[in-house]
């Protein structure tokens, strides 16, 4: 089963590229962030007719997350709870994987720039209320896919230059260490399990020809629980994805799971 996730910014406005790839990639499984549309405005049609089923949480003009299928899902989930802003950034269904229940978990957390504002408390208390559930749902030996733009910067490997981030809201310390929590719950970052080198993004800002210069982030993130880590066969970022005309800031994380 192939897996991907990317963050398309704005499903409408990437429609051609990202049909292109799912006709290119077919990825049994396509998680999309940052989709910027309401659910009466989704290209519902347009990717059924490339075989998928489309499940949305999607707001106006900002946030939004789908995820698209070739076959019909269960258990769909939209809400994160204790978020009193509730802004659509979170969608999960269950899957099939050896014959057990998978929770798949889509999610697009919150930027938080600048710090030092409503933004970066937001993310701050967005972050600790999604680590909550994760515990909660390993402590019960449930198997998680946790995958998406979660806008933080592990590691300084995983950034050009860590020290033009050490005030931002992707790399600061504290957001860091909350990421290092989830992950320390029982989960796996597999792109990490397989490559320890640095210089692997899959984030390029439009600005500055960063894409050019290979300024790059690695923001887009696949994490699993620890008891599936042993079926992941490979990882790949689709780096030649950001070489598309318009193409989105990001490009697509894909991995593949027995």
């Amino acid at each position: 089963m192939k897996i991907s996730t990317w963050n398309v910014n704005s499903i409408r406005a990437r429609i051609d590229n990202i049909k292109i790839y799912l006709k290119n990639s077919s990825p049994d499984i396509a998680l999309l962030q940052e989709i910027k549309t309401e659910e009466h405005n989704y290209p519902f049609d347009e990717l059924k007719k490339l075989g998928y089923i489309s499940y949305v949480n999607g707001q106006k003009s900002y946030n939004g997350v789908s995820i698209l299928s070739k076959k019909k899902l269960k258990n769909i989930n939209t809400k994160l709870p204790g978020d009193k802003i509730k802004q659509s950034r979170l969608i999960s269904a269950k899957i099939k994987i050896a014959n057990k229940d998978v929770e798949i978990i889509n999610v697009y957390v919150p930027n938080g720039n600048p710090i030092n504002t409503d933004k970066y408390s937001y993310k701050i208390n967005w972050i600790n209320l999604f680590i909550n559930e994760i515990e909660k749902k390993l402590k019960n030996d449930e198997l998680l896919i946790v995958a998406g733009d979660f806008n933080i910067i592990p590691e300084e490997i995983d950034v050009y230059d860590s020290k033009k981030y050490l005030n931002d809201a992707l790399f600061k310390l504290e957001i860091r260490k909350k990421y290092r929590t989830l992950v320390n719950l029982g989960l796996q970052d597999v792109f990490r399990h397989f490559n320890t080198d640095e210089g692997h993004y899959t984030f390029w800002d439009y600005m500055r020809g960063s894409w050019q210069k290979n300024n790059g982030l690695r923001i887009d993130h696949v994490l699993v629980s620890n008891n599936l880590i042993d079926l992941i066969k490979k990882i790949e970022i689709k780096k030649n994805i950001r070489n598309q005309k318009k193409p989105s800031d990001h490009v697509p994380v894909e991995f593949v799971i027995n």
